[in-house]
């Protein structure tokens, strides 16, 4: 595994139920609202520093999703995207990113098609159980609680570049 996670050039991040709890919170204005963790951010900027592009790939469309991206300079947001998998491999080509360079994490049925283009298709251990049993890495963080995070420890921990990064960024 350690090899493989060495490779990764490009994670695929899926949003609701990874990014986030996985709740939708309305308020009675009807103003959507979603929770992000701040670690999972830190994971984000870390993975970033590293040179691994970070890509937000979504179903839903959200303005909370377009800040938070904003917020962690993620310049590749698609949201709205129904076919994940003919998104990613349109995606893949035109990058030049070969399957064994992709991760994807994500935590519903939805992206069970996409995961099957990436060399390492990870989830969060809330994810729902036919992902769960099909992931070749499930984390021990829960959506929206870590498990960016986590997963983006483990890719930098393999291409030894953790200590490194965190220094750049925080000097740690």
């Amino acid at each position: 595994m350690k090899e493989a996670l060495s490779k990764i050039r490009c994670l695929i991040l899926d949003v609701d139920g990874t990014m986030t709890d996985g709740g939708v919170y309305l308020d009675s204005e009807g103003t959507e609202m979603k929770k992000f963790s701040i670690r999972d951010g830190a994971g984000i900027l870390l993975l970033r520093e590293a040179g691994v592009l970070p890509v937000i790939l979504t179903g839903r469309e959200s303005l909370c999703v377009t800040l938070r991206a904003r917020e962690l300079g993620i310049r590749q947001v698609y949201q709205g995207v129904k076919d994940k998998k003919e998104f990613l491999e349109r995606f893949q080509k035109e990058r030049n990113l070969s399957r064994q360079e992709t991760a994807y994490l994500g935590d519903d049925l939805n992206d069970l098609a996409a995961m099957s283009l990436a060399g390492i298709s990870a989830c969060p251990s809330d994810a729902a159980t036919g992902v769960l049993s099909r992931c070749s890495l499930v984390l021990k963080a829960r959506g929206g609680e870590g498990a960016v995070r986590e997963f983006a420890e483990l890719v930098l921990s393999a291409k030894e570049v953790l200590w490194d990064c965190a220094r750049r960024l925080w000097n740690v």
